[in-house]
């Protein structure tokens, strides 16, 4: 059986989401909006409200000596709504003494 949940996405935009309860994450391409609203609920121990799911398309990169093209695969994105006062502690970002963002 394979893991529902790969891992949380962690980006400018998606840590300002989760400021408004939204979380993402990046799920197994296959998952449905009840499997990964299950395993998330289970994982973190929250309630979710909502699943919005989209699948993205793996992007071309250029790597190597000669510069071949290499096809990244395609992948699976999941937006999930909590229950209002509830949070996941992976998108808390704390500043350090300088004032950067570790």
């Amino acid at each position: 059986m394979h893991s529902t949940i790969i891992r949380p996405l962690i980006t400018e935009k998606t840590l300002t989401l989760a400021a408004s309860g939204w979380y993402t994450f990046m799920v197994h391409k296959e998952s449905a909006k009840p499997t990964i609203a299950k395993a998330i609920a289970d994982f973190y121990k929250v309630k979710v409200l909502a699943v919005r799911v989209a699948s993205m398309h793996g992007k071309v990169r250029r790597v190597g000596k000669m510069m071949k093209s290499a096809a990244q695969p395609n992948w699976k994105k999941a937006m999930v709504h909590l229950q209002k006062g509830q949070k996941i502690d992976a998108f808390e970002i704390a500043p350090t003494e300088e004032g950067k963002v570790v």
